[in-house]
């Protein structure tokens, strides 16, 4: 009896032993395993880096306009000459009741804008028209003379306030300064003239229009300018038997309407 109790107690002691040392070796790490590279995981220093597409809206992405930034806009422009009076000459006499007219005119139009504070904005434009003049009335008759024609080269310095900043919806006014250069100036050679000039000219202007953020730093801008200049043209043959002096407040209204980008 001695002997089996001898022999129970050890054998307990041994399964004691050996269960023991399993428990440790299941509580104990590893080190292999934990070292092992992982394939294909991204680094937490690169998890919401801030990377953001030119087309995309991220966290990053400043909303609306503010201080500092510049725009580029590129626009549809449409020019429309009002023709609000005139004052024709025909070989120094007063040719009553005769007026001149300026066609209609659409082009590309670029512009750069420049934030001075959250509200205040610089802005110039620049775009070249061509349009067709024409006379008539008085003793020039009731149809049409086709004068000429005329590039004109208006660049537009203007400041505009913006009320909403940081806001996706910007409307604005602006006033300015405007100044018009003719080139390219071409006589209608048609018996009547064929030599046609005009002078420089400038005046004030004031607009009206918004800015709308669509995505990223991606503009949509429209915008109305009303701008108030007289042109001062004449027309003659090389012969100088006719001579025609025009007087004539263009005040061109331009409109519009394009997409621009925020640096």
């Amino acid at each position: 009896m001695v002997k089996f109790r001898s022999f129970l107690t050890a054998t307990m002691a041994g399964v004691a032993a050996l269960t023991g040392a399993a428990q440790a070796q299941t509580a104990k790490p590893n080190a292999a395993y934990v070292n092992a590279p992982v394939m294909n995981r991204i680094p937490d220093a690169q998890k919401g880096s801030g990377h953001c597409g030119i087309f995309e809206t991220c966290a990053t992405t400043k909303i609306g306009l503010s201080r500092g930034d510049i725009m580029i806009r590129l626009s549809g422009v449409g020019v429309l000459p009002q023709d609000r009076d005139s004052t024709v000459k025909v070989n120094g006499q007063l040719a009553q009741g005769a007026h001149t007219s300026t066609t209609n005119q659409a082009m590309p139009e670029l512009t750069v804008e420049y934030f001075i504070t959250n509200n205040l904005s610089v802005d110039l434009i620049a775009t070249s028209t061509r349009h067709e003049v024409s006379a008539q009335g008085g003793q020039l008759g009731n149809s049409k003379i086709d004068v000429g024609s005329a590039w004109v080269l208006p660049p537009t310095l203007t400041f505009a306030w913006h009320f909403r900043p940081n806001k996706r919806f910007n409307p604005y006014v602006g006033v300015g300064v405007t100044a018009m250069w003719f080139h390219n100036m071409h006589a209608a050679n048609n018996g009547l003239t064929n030599k046609l000039n005009a002078g420089f000219t400038g005046g004030p202007s004031v607009n009206v229009g918004f800015d709308y953020q669509l995505v990223g730093n991606w503009f949509f801008n429209a915008d109305i300018k009303q701008i108030f200049v007289r042109m001062h043209a004449w027309a003659q043959n090389t012969g100088e038997t006719v001579n025609i002096r025009a007087h004539e407040s263009l005040d061109p209204t331009v409109v519009s309407a394009g997409i621009a980008y925020r640096f």
